[in-house]
């Protein structure tokens, strides 16, 4: 079977690694080079290496509780159940995760989690472990890697996706292709993502008419350096023992979650953007209790870059503010990363398979990278039954269910001749489909994007700004279509936000 995987992150490398070794003919297509993904900024690192008094069923269980009871049991079972044997492929294709002085695994804890279960590398650096090691697997395989290759449209006929059209006009035909590219964290005006995660394998996946949902749920990252440009301060450091403080010292998230710091992302994220506004003033990570061996040991990349932007954290507290960092939704797939489109599957931040819900656990997206990218390919060998679309079980009753894709307005608009602008919907997106969003502020940005033009697709840059006027338009709508909060998706009033 000729398969064509877009994307180079942990999702696209494990499912090209892995359909290669099945005998497939693989083509990798990059839109720049491998390992150019969120796979190499990821620092936290791999969750489901279970220690004592751990196990998937409690994996399983935080992971739901995380999503707001959103998430697939059978997508989550399929996650948790593959977490040691794709820690084990990992290790096997040469990530060197830290080990504590028995040999064992390092365990590190990060928020939501009940158990200590997160497997990392190189301290805080686990993703770039990660993508060199697959990235090296990669180019010493059968794998046919092509970089520099923009994928611009499907090629779909007879109700198939039959290969691939790239920004120069050349096709590519393949039995079957699989969607790698990320989520679209350049929809906002502030993101821990790379310059190029713009949407493109969704904005695919809604031209050539695969069904999404939960599009509306947007993770922000609570605790990204308020200084210069983003970087990310990761989530293990508050699982360390890392406080966050207002501007006068004190610890607020006591007063706001149980589990304080270590809260679901989405409890966090909201919290310090809330303390932020009423003092105006950034919150601040204090992890000066840790001491200096310990923050530079156990998180030598963030040590050195607050050190080389002038920030002893030893010493002193840590400016932070919430940031655009990962989509749950995306385009529908089942376990084994199957679209609604006959011949497309889509993996990793690009697919919508249920696990996370309404608000991702941390550190389970390289985990869902690496074994629902193998799952898919796993799945090719299957090609030549009945094709067989398996739909994910959702609550009884929910309007917003994957119904939601049907409310999702993809058309061209450009009813009012408005040219689109990428710093004006990022701006837009922003302010009315951020972190606390309210009915009119969504209406307004429906309006709005539906008034822009997409510019002709002539360059890279604009077909980026294409794809994402078009995850935009879908993202803003089913925002609007789910009308009470949950998870990530916060809905409050006017006055809500001004006081925030």
């Amino acid at each position: 079977m000729n398969v064509i995987v877009v994307g180079g992150g942990i999702a696209g490398l494990t499912a090209a690694l892995r359909a290669d070794a099945l005998g497939h003919r693989v083509t990798l297509l990059v839109k720049d080079v491998i390992g150019d993904s969120c796979t190499a900024c990821a620092q936290g690192g791999v969750a489901g290496a279970y220690g004592p008094g751990d196990s998937p069923a409690l994996h399983a269980l935080d992971t739901l509780q995380a999503g707001d009871g959103h998430g697939d049991a059978l997508a989550i079972t399929a996650l948790v159940d593959g977490a040691a044997g794709a820690i084990d492929e990992l290790i096997a294709a040469g990530v060197a995760f830290d080990r504590s002085a028995d040999g064992l695994l390092a365990r590190g804890l990060e928020a939501a989690h009940s158990r200590p279960r997160i497997a990392h590398a190189g301290g805080d650096a686990t993703g770039a472990a990660i993508s060199a090691a697959l990235a090296r697997r990669v180019r010493a395989s059968s794998v046919e890697v092509r970089e520099g290759v923009f994928v611009a449209d499907l090629l779909v006929d007879s109700g198939r996706v039959r290969g691939i059209r790239s920004l120069d006009g050349v096709e590519t035909h393949a039995d079957g292709v699989i969607l790698a590219t990320g989520g679209s964290g350049q929809l906002y005006a502030h993101t821990t993502n790379p310059p190029g995660i713009t949407g493109d394998g969704i904005a695919l996946a809604l031209r050539a008419g695969a069904a999404v949902a939960d599009l509306e749920f947007v993770q922000f990252h609570p605790t990204v350096l308020g200084d210069g440009a983003p970087f990310l301060v990761s989530e293990a450091v508050r699982g360390a023992g890392a406080v966050l403080r207002d501007a006068g010292g004190h610890r607020f998230m006591l007063e706001e979650h149980p589990d304080a710091e270590l809260a679901p992302r989405d409890v966090v994220a909201r919290a310090v953007a809330r303390r932020a506004a009423a003092q105006s003033a950034p919150v601040v990570l204090d992890a000066t209790a840790l001491g200096a061996e310990i923050l530079a040991e156990r998180f030598p990349t963030i040590d050195a870059e607050l050190r080389r932007r002038g920030i002893e954290w030893s010493r002193q507290p840590v400016p932070v503010t919430p940031a655009a960092h990962y989509l749950m939704g995306g385009v529908v797939t089942d376990v084994d990363g199957r679209t609604t489109l006959p011949g497309l599957w889509a993996v990793g931040e690009t697919a919508r398979t249920g696990v996370h819900g309404a608000n991702r656990l941390a550190s389970n997206s390289l985990l869902e990278g690496a074994v629902f990218g193998a799952r898919a390919a796993e799945s090719l060998t299957h090609h030549s039954l009945p094709y067989e679309y398996v739909p994910l079980a959702t609550p009884a009753g929910d309007p917003n269910s994957y119904g939601s894709e049907k409310r999702v307005v993809v058309g061209n608009g450009g009813q009012d001749g408005c040219v689109f602008e990428r710093t004006a919907l990022q701006r837009l997106m922003w302010e009315h489909v951020g972190l606390m969003r309210t009915e009119e502020g969504l209406r307004d940005a429906v309006a709005r994007l539906h008034a822009w033009s997409p510019p002709p697709a002539t360059s890279r840059t604009a077909q980026e700004d294409a794809n994402l006027l078009t995850v935009a338009r879908a993202v803003a709508s089913a925002s609007l279509a789910r009308t009470r909060s949950l998870g990530a998706h916060f809905v409050v009033s006017p006055a809500l936000i001004g006081a925030a």
